[in-house]
Order: C-alpha cells, then sequence, then structure tokens
C-alpha cells in the first residue's frame, strides 16, 4: 500500500494521525499526551516482584502511565535482573499497554535514529535485511564497526544507504549524546519520570511512506515549518483536520465488527483475548469461480483492515468455500504481498490443519477498538448479557 496523504490532528489531551492512499483511508494512529508510547524511556519503580512459569520471575513498574507495566527479570544479553519493591530501573516501552493489559518494558534501551538505531546493550553491528544495496550496506557496517566506542551496537535502518559516510558519523555521536543525557537524567530523577520521549510519530510516518508521499497537513504554522524542513511535497495548514476529511467518521465505521464487501460477501472482525477471529460471508456467492473472486476481494481488505484497526498477535480468517490449498494459494500470496510491507512485521503462516488461513502480526499499538472503547462491564466483552 502506497500512502498519499497524511492528516495531523491534535486536541487536548491527544493527537492522530490519518493515512490515505489512493482508494481511501488506510491506516488510523491516535496518541495520548498521558500514555506512556513505545520507544519512551523512563524511570521506574518496582511496585512487587512476580513469580512466573518454569522458576522465572517479573516485575511491575510504575511508570505513571496508569497501569503497572510489565518487565521481565531475563533479557537476551543481560544479567537477570534481581531487584525488590521500591528500588528504581531504567526501563523502555516495547509495547504500549492495550485493552485492560499495562504496558510492557525492558532494560534493553535501543534509540532510533533516522540512519541507524543504537544499541547499547549489543556488541556487534547489523544492517536491516531490507537495504537491497548489499555492498554499500557492507561498507557502511565497517564503517560504523570501526568507529564504536568501546562496547556498543548499532543496526543500519534501510535508510542508511541514502545517506554519507559525515550523516552516519554524525547520527552516531547524536545518539550517543541522547543516551548519556538519558543516564545523566536517571540519576538526579525521582521515580518513576520520563527521561526520553522519541520524535513525534509524524515523521517516522513520513519517513515510511516518502516514496509515494505528496501531501501533509498539519493544524499549526510551527508543525507546517518543522514538516516542510523534512518533506519536499505540499504541506497544507488546515485546523481541524480529521473532520475536515471525514476521519471521523470512518473510525466510527471501523468500530463495527461487519465490513461489507463491494461483490455482495461480508466480513465478520471479532477481537478476542485470545486471537482476532475473521469470518469470510460468501453472501449470494455459490459457483467456485464466484467464490474464488470473492475470497481475493476479501484478502485486499482484509489486509487493509488489519491496518486500518491495528489489529495484532494471532489473526485466524475463515475464508469461504473449500479449504483446499489449491483453492487458498492465491488467496495467501495476495495476503503477503499486500502485508510485505507492513511496519508492524505481519507474517503469513499459511493454511492451519482446520482449514484456516493465519497471521502473525507483531503487536506495538493498541487496536483501535482499544483506544475508543472499554469493556462492557456487564457482559465482559463477550456480547451477551443474561436475560
Amino acid at each position: 500500500m502506497k500512502a498519499e496523504k497524511i492528516v495531523y490532528d491534535h486536541n487536548d489531551t491527544s493527537f492522530g494521525l490519518a493515512v490515505f492512499d489512493a482508494s481511501g483511508l488506510m491506516e488510523i494512529d491516535i496518541y495520548s499526551e498521558n500514555r506512556a508510547v513505545e520507544g519512551n524511556v523512563y524511570l521506574g519503580k518496582i511496585v512487587k516482584k512476580i513469580n512466573l512459569a518454569n522458576d522465572k520471575f517479573g516485575f511491575m513498574v510504575d511508570i505513571c502511565d496508569g497501569h503497572e507495566a510489565f518487565l521481565n527479570s531475563f533479557e537476551p544479553a543481560l544479567k537477570e535482573a534481581n531487584m525488590s519493591e521500591g528500588q528504581s530501573v531504567v526501563v523502555q516501552v516495547a509495547q504500549e499497554k492495550h485493552a485492560e493489559k499495562g504496558a510492557k518494558v525492558v532494560r534493553n534501551v535501543q534509540l532510533v535514529g533516522k540512519y541507524l538505531v543504537y544499541c547499547p546493550f549489543k556488541f556487534d553491528v547489523e544492517f536491516s535485511r531490507k537495504i537491497e544495496d548489499v555492498e554499500k550496506a557492507e561498507r557502511y557496517r565497517k564503517l560504523v564497526k570501526e568507529n564504536c566506542a568501546g562496547q556498543e551496537g548499532w543496526i543500519l535502518r534501510t535508510l542508511s544507504v541514502e545517506a554519507d559516510e559525515a550523516q552516519i558519523m554524525a547520527e552516531m555521536n547524536e545518539l550517543r549524546d541522547t543516551y548519556e543525557n538519558i543516564r545523566k537524567k536517571a540519576r538526579t530523577s525521582n521515580a518513576p519520570a520520563l527521561l526520553y520521549e522519541k520524535e513525534s510519530p509524524l515523521f517516522e510516518y513520513i519517513r515510511r511512506y516518502k516514496d509515494s508521499l505528496k501531501e501533509v497537513v498539519v493544524d499549526t504554522p510551527r508543525l507546517k515549518e518543522q514538516v516542510e524542513a523534512a518533506f519536499d511535497g505540499v504541506v497544507t495548514l488546515k485546523k481541524e483536520g480529521f473532520e475536515a476529511y471525514g476521519v471521523e467518521d470512518a473510525i466510527v465505521e471501523a468500530l463495527d465488527p461487519a465490513v461489507k464487501l463491494k461483490s455482495g460477501g461480508e466480513l465478520r472482525i471479532e477481537e478476542t483475548r485470545a486471537c482476532v477471529a475473521i469470518d469470510v460471508d460468501s453472501g449470494s456467492a455459490r459457483h467456485v469461480g464466484s467464490i474464488d473472486a470473492l475470497n481475493l476481494e476479501a484478502a485486499h481488505e482484509i489486509a487493509r483492515q488489519i491496518r486500518l484497526r491495528n489489529l495484532a498477535g494471532k489473526i485466524v480468517i475463515d475464508f469461504a468455500g473449500s479449504s483446499e490449498y489449491r483453492f487458498m494459494k492465491a488467496v495467501i500470496d495476495t495476503l503477503e504481498e499486500d502485508l510485505a510491507d507492513d511496519a508492524c512485521h505481519s507474517r503469513v503462516l499459511g493454511l492451519s490443519r482446520g482449514g484456516n488461513i493465519e497471521i502473525l502480526r507483531q503487536r506495538r499499538r493498541p487496536s483501535l477498538r482499544d483506544l475508543y472503547t472499554i469493556e462492557c462491564p456487564t457482559c465482559h466483552g463477550s456480547g451477551r448479557v443474561e436475560p
């Protein structure tokens, strides 16, 4: 999917980003200004120690997010944490809170720049698998490795091969300085406290869709100036951007479990605690050819709805008609193609033994439903009540 327009809208307590492609709205993201966002670094306070399976343990950490965050005592490449209630610890949000669950945090802090990711607790230099110019990536990997300051790790991002060596070196120093500032603030702050707030997600979206993006709509003159410095396309100033582009109506529509297909079929999307279940209803389609066409249409729409609703975790899809692989191969290929550039790393697992297609998608932010609704205190999310 190729984004053409991004609309930014801000109110007193939150801001939102709406991404449009040629056919309409493709992504919506809402950020609360009081919510711990993925990538932010905090000085957290240990609230309690909890026992996990296999003699492992973890901690509940106060990071001033309204819910206690979870920290596993074990992380690869780090010594196992053994702390007690009241102690302070520097943590980074790895997964934001969703539904009734708090955020997940890690001690293995990583700072993301435009070209590089700084990993203070790693001891090697890697580059993104999405980089096509492997020869240049290897040259830059050698450059970064030669300029490492002691034991530290780096990851060359996809955009790194578009930078020159001076820009790579400058960002290395900038990210090191940022981490040093985090350490200094941690020594002088009282937990819980915010130590580092990552840049506005708007600029990450601009970089993500830079090859196809034509216009960015913002709501303040100051932000317009900032975007113009980072984006060569059209930057439009428009207050109440969501209302002007019908985003609020689209959000209401995206909260509906039912999605009508142009062919007459329907998707039914149900978010449960264990997984997301999607059923494809064939409607009036009966013969093989029409069902095949319906399933292909449904596959395209499902990929769009996954992004639009920010569905994550295990996604189980029951397509219409026969579940034999020869009928489902084109559907699987369509899902893989449409989700290939998904920033949340979707993986189509293929056809299960039960005849369903399964997808695993990384959970980084709450789903649209989690952001805009709360669990019903009567039915506890089942959608049914006692007579």
